[in-house]
């Protein structure tokens, strides 16, 4: 890996950081080591590293705020990508074109002050524009399928091209990328509304009360464990089994919301994977229902 990450630094790809820990990149604040985390410049640095790193069969994987992942405990023997850089931003009336570094939550102000509705969804979900396109990342019955027009796209075979919405299967938390990890999402064409940028803000602090009510946001998390079955909310049926507050090792089921699962002190990825597996195994026990798990487990055997 030395003589990969000294390739990198001679190409002149990026920004590196070495000998990491993960637990300062995802939101669980949990997760082993990794040898580097690579910043390319551009799309073309970017397809530089990609080129360098399949021809060597290195692992590899796109890493965006860490909002929506579990890494394991154990050294992730790959290199990490960030697309921080890929964060140009144009705005011309009501259309966006955003890289996929850009802040999601971050996109959603600037839209409001702009007065351009249909991101207030968006406001506080803690990931890049990308990571939000990947998962279909969505709340208050809205997600990124109903705004993306078009993502411009790195194909397996290094061309870029343009993807359009019905051909990027948008479904509940799901998208042609989780399908296609070999294809990469560098930048997103969303189409907006013209609205009252008071009644847009007003709605955006709305919910943000809304949710420093009742979601544990003063510790780590990466939001919503489960996903909602049909008709039903995941929190509902973890609660009424009485699992809130429940604890394996520093991992606890939120008191105050049971479809968080919150890191209360020095939690392990070993305790929430743990966790994670009890509550689906009780909810799987005691109502017949399958809950199928939002997050993406990493380096995981």
């Amino acid at each position: 890996m030395k003589e990969v990450i000294e390739q990198i630094k001679q190409l002149g790809i990026g920004k590196i950081e070495e000998n990491i820990v993960l637990s300062k990149y995802t939101t669980y604040k949990t997760g082993g080591t990794a040898s580097c985390i690579v910043y390319p410049k551009d799309i073309e640095k970017l397809v530089c590293l990609l080129k360098l790193i399949r021809n060597k069969n290195i692992e590899y994987k796109i890493l965006g705020n860490g909002s929506n992942l579990l890494f394991s405990d154990r050294e992730y023997k790959g290199i990490l990508i960030k697309l921080t850089e890929l964060n140009q931003l144009e705005i011309i009336y009501n259309k966006i074109r955003v890289g996929a570094g850009f802040s999601l939550i971050k996109l959603s102000r600037i839209a409001a002050r702009n007065s351009l509705t249909g991101l207030e969804f968006a406001s506080g979900i803690p990931g890049t524009v990308g990571g939000a396109v990947f998962m279909n990342a969505g709340a208050y019955k809205k997600d990124m399928g109903y705004i993306v027009r078009s993502v411009k796209v790195l194909t397996p075979d290094y061309r870029i091209i343009e993807l359009e919405n019905k051909e990027l299967n948008f479904h509940y938390r799901t998208s042609f990328f989780k399908t296609h990890p070999d294809f990469v999402c560098l930048e997103a064409n969303i189409r907006l509304e013209k609205g009252s940028r008071n009644a847009i803000e007003d709605l955006m602090k709305s919910r943000l009360k809304r949710r420093l009510e009742s979601q544990p946001l003063n510790y780590p998390s990466a939001g919503s464990v489960f996903r909602n079955p049909e008709g039903m909310y995941a929190g509902e049926i973890i609660e009424n089994l009485g699992l809130k507050g429940f604890k394996i090792g520093g991992a606890m089921v939120s008191d105050q919301h049971a479809n968080f699962i919150i890191n209360v002190g020095n939690a392990t990825s070993k305790d929430i994977m743990e966790l994670i597996c009890y509550v689906k195994n009780q909810v799987k026990e005691k109502y017949d229902i399958l809950l199928k798990v939002e997050q993406e487990f990493v380096n995981w055997e």
